[in-house]
């Protein structure tokens, strides 16, 4: 056996002795590995529902989840990542009353957002099924399935705690689980041909279960950490921190809610202009298309907490070594990917799901080109929330937003779901490089100052 080269030995070493991308790679192989599973049995649910409901059916369904799902990440303050920011920060420089009671204030927070965004889908809900189901008689079933925004009443902060307490894999544990109920209810409900309110029901049921885990798991940990009588701590604990506390929630939620025109309301803007036949398409090829993005995923969550601990040390070069190696690893994996669907995306269509789902094909080809640059710079956000600049990328999607809307009212109702495809791909694209270009700069001025005051 011929031993390995000198470079093949220099590489081995600079990527495996590394302690940061040994957590790295722990705790992203956690959440990889459940969303390996998570994709697979998403892909064995979806070829279920979509067979059993046909094109319009799968297109209310997928109108339905985005409808809930739009306006709870409306009200929602992101608290996921206020907690790992701070309570990482504050368990960094040895203040745990202080970590403390940052959990107990955003778990507090999400609680009313939670609260909130339930009321807005009740009033909605008459709107939602005469607007983008096309059928008044549908508005209960919006109402049903919103009850899933009280299951994760504090599901954002557990989230947070959990990644900065690295027990990636109790989340991990959390999704498989969930994922198969999930899909042992909707298999049961396909073959006693339960119909599509039993469908949506199995899904609400199943996403309750991995709200309501993550949940338990959260504050067990809290216990751990801070004793039993932590929630006990006064909030007039972070009496001078409230300012910094408020500025970072407001401009996650203002960038979240930004981003729901940019990203995340694609089925919502086609059932509007369009038809439930068309959001059928376009849903099939979003669901195809995060098979792609799917292990490339919990790398942002796996690399926020180490973000955030480098950035507090100071560490910048560490810090842009981690980056570089995981925008190789996953912009290699997404082009190798995307190459796949590429060449085998219609058979795949055509034999799992039916062949009048084909004209998704076109869209799934437009949307890999927007996922390669997004998947290869995956960090490009939380890189920006781990130096302290949450407000730039509120301001990017600000800009995008804008710019979405416009081409959304000029493109879609003439070209229909493949001009929301591009115009989905080129936000990606667009945004992406931006706060790239704005981390290497603010990264840049730091080291610079740094060494001006080292020498």
């Amino acid at each position: 056996m011929r031993p390995p080269s000198s470079w093949q030995a220099s590489l081995r070493k600079r990527w495996l002795s590394d302690p940061f991308i040994q957590r790295l790679v722990k705790n992203s192989g956690y959440l990889f590995s459940a969303t390996g599973v998570s994709a697979a049995i998403s892909m064995l649910q979806g070829i279920l529902v979509a067979r059993a409901l046909g094109v319009a059916g799968y297109g209310v369904l997928g109108a339905i989840i985005t409808f809930t799902s739009v306006i709870n990440r409306f009200a929602s303050f992101r608290m996921s990542e206020l907690v790992v920011k701070y309570v990482g920060q504050f368990s960094e420089n040895q203040q745990p009353r202080l970590a403390a009671a940052v959990f107990k204030a955003a778990a507090l927070g999400e609680m009313l957002a939670s609260l909130l965004a339930f009321a807005i889908i009740w009033l909605l809900a008459p709107l939602g099924a005469r607007y983008l189901a096309k059928d008044p008689a549908l508005s209960n079933w919006f109402i049903l399935y919103g009850l899933i925004v009280l299951a994760n009443l504090i599901s954002e902060s557990s989230t947070g705690l959990l990644q900065i307490s690295d027990r990636f894999k109790r989340i991990a544990s959390v999704n498989v689980i969930q994922s198969v109920m999930t899909l042992g209810m909707i298999a049961v409900v396909t073959a006693l041909e339960g119909g599509f309110a039993w469908i949506l029901v199995a899904y609400l049921v199943g996403k309750a279960i991995g709200a309501l885990g993550l949940t338990l798991a959260a504050l067990l940990e809290a216990q751990r950490q801070w004793g039993r009588g932590w929630w006990r701590v006064p909030l007039a604990t972070l009496q001078v921190h409230w300012r910094e506390l408020t500025r970072f929630a407001v401009s996650t939620n203002i960038s979240a809610s930004l981003s729901l025109i940019n990203k995340d309301s694609e089925l919502l803007w086609v059932s509007f202009l369009r038809n439930p036949v068309e959001t059928g398409y376009y849903k099939l090829a979003l669901s195809l298309a995060n098979l792609v993005q799917m292990p490339v995923s919990p790398l942002p969550q796996a690399t926020y907490p180490e973000l955030s601990r480098q950035a507090a040390r100071g560490d910048w070069g560490n810090l842009r070594a981690l980056l570089r190696k995981g925008s190789l690893l996953a912009g290699g994996y997404t082009l190798l990917a995307g190459l796949a669907l590429l060449f085998f995306g219609k058979p795949l269509i055509r034999t799992l799901y039916a062949p009048e789902y084909l004209p998704a094909y076109t869209a799934l080809l437009i949307l890999l080109a927007g996922f390669l640059v997004a998947n290869t710079f995956y960090w490009n956000r939380t890189a920006l929330l781990a130096i302290g600049r949450a407000d730039f990328p509120a301001k990017v999607n600000l800009v995008l937003a804008i710019l979405k809307i416009a081409g959304i009212f000029l493109l879609v109702p003439t070209f229909g779901y493949l001009a929301s495809a591009g115009l989905l791909a080129g936000s990606y694209i667009l945004g992406v490089l931006v706060c790239v270009a704005a981390f290497r700069l603010e990264v840049s001025r730091r080291q610079a100052a740094a060494q001006a005051v080292a020498d």
